[in-house]
């Protein structure tokens, strides 16, 4: 069942002894949870009750639980909703999901490598590139680079000189200077 579902959370903990779960959320809209009656866990499906948001955190109510006991059980469990519930975008905007895997194309047609990550940053994501020698590149997702978008079959850029000349080591840190 788990090919049709979108992840838009995962259950941190539960909170209070009536069957709230605290959730963190795995989705640009928090205020989705508002929008949906219902959330998928472990394939089976749920009814909300209520929601309320507090801080960066989602707690939800399920109709079918109504004391901790039942719901300890989810701790540490994604919550999911159906591929066709997911919010619409708008042109030219997409889903972070449908763009892992696309192959990267240069503007004459040259396969470049495939998209293994987007790093989202608050002025442009990064899409980070592995070619088939196993080397990461990184590049700005902007119209200056990024030509065009076809989730069929693939991504076109017009990369720079030394954009993908060189090897970079992808490090946790390298995002904390």
């Amino acid at each position: 069942m788990k090919n049709n579902l979108i992840i838009v959370g995962k259950i941190l903990n539960t909170h209070g002894i009536k069957g709230v779960l605290k959730i963190m959320p795995i989705t640009s809209d928090i205020k989705r949870f508002s929008k949906t009656d219902y959330l998928i866990i472990e394939d089976e499906m749920y009814s909300i009750e209520s929601v309320f948001y507090k801080d960066k955190f989602v707690f939800i109510k399920f109709k079918e639980f109504d004391n901790i006991n039942d719901v300890l059980k989810f701790k540490n469990q994604f919550v999911y909703i159906k591929e066709e519930d997911r919010v619409k975008l708008k042109k030219d905007t997409y889903f972070i999901s449908d763009l892992i895997g696309l192959n990267v194309f240069d503007t004459e047609k040259n396969k470049l490598g495939k998209i293994i990550n987007i790093i989202e940053n608050p002025a442009n994501d990064l899409y980070e590139i592995e070619d088939e020698k196993g080397n990461t590149h990184l590049v700005p997702s902007v119209k200056e680079f990024v030509k065009e978008i076809d989730l069929k079959s693939g991504i076109i850029i017009k990369p720079i000189k030394g954009m993908f000349e060189w090897n970079f080591q992808y490090s946790p840190y390298f995002l904390n200077l």
